[in-house]
C-alpha cells in the first residue's frame, strides 16, 4: 500500500494493515517507533508482543526524555516493552560528523535506505535495536512500524540481524509506506 502523503494520518490505517499481515505471516513480535506513546496505542489488546522504541534521553534537549513518565508506565503495565537507547545509526558517528564535519558509515548506510522513505529507514534502524537489546526473537521475522516524523506511515515485515552483522537484515516485505516523502 501507497499513501499518497507521509504523515500521521496515515497511522490508523498502518495499524490495520499491520495486525492483518501478523495474522496472515503468523508474526507475534512488533516493533513501533514511539516517542510519546501515541502511535503505540493503536497496537494495544491486538494479540501482539510490543516492542517501543524512543528517541535516547537528550535527543531533544540535554537530559530530556520525550516519553512522559505517566506514558512509559502506562505502556508497560499493558505488557509493552519500552526501549530508549542510542539509535543504532546515529551514536557516535553523529557525535563525530557534529563536532569535526564529514560524512561516517553508519550515516552512508542511513541516507541510502532513506532513498526508500525516513520510515523505511528507520524500521530497519529499531528492528535492529530491538534485537540487540533481546526484546525480540532471534532469526524470526517480525515487523517493523515507523514514520516520517509523527504518528506511522510505514511497515515492514522484517528479519533482524544484530548490529555486528547489520547485513545480514532481511526486510522480506514492504507493507505501506508514503509515495511521497
Amino acid at each position: 500500500m501507497y499513501w499518497k502523503q507521509k504523515g500521521p494520518e496515515n497511522t490508523e490505517n498502518v495499524a490495520k494493515l499491520v495486525i492483518e499481515k501478523a495474522q496472515e505471516l503468523q508474526i507475534k513480535h512488533i516493533v513501533v517507533a514511539s516517542n510519546s506513546g501515541n502511535t503505540v496505542k493503536h497496537f494495544l489488546d491486538k494479540g501482539l508482543e510490543i516492542v517501543c522504541v524512543t528517541h535516547h534521553v537528550g535527543f531533544m534537549a540535554p537530559g530530556e526524555d520525550e516519553m512522559p513518565a505517566t506514558v512509559r508506565q502506562e505502556l508497560t503495565e499493558k505488557g509493552v516493552k519500552i526501549l530508549t537507547t542510542t539509535h543504532l545509526m546515529a551514536g557516535l558517528d553523529r557525535a563525530l560528523r557534529n563536532k569535526f564535519g564529514g560524512v561516517y558509515p553508519a550515516e552512508i548506510i542511513a541516507s541510502t535506505l532513506r532513498m526508500l522513505g525516513q520510515g523505511v529507514k528507520v524500521c530497519v534502524e529499531i528492528a535492529g535495536m530491538a534485537l540487540d537489546a533481546g526484546l525480540v526473537p532471534y532469526g524470526e521475522e517480525i515487523i517493523a512500524v515507523a514514520g516520517s516524523g509523527t504518528g506511522a506511515d510505514t511497515a515492514v515485515v522484517i528479519t533482524p540481524a544484530h548490529s555486528n552483522n547489520f547485513f545480514d537484515t532481511k526486510l522480506k516485505e514492504i507493507i505501506c509506506k508514503p509515495r511521497e516523502f
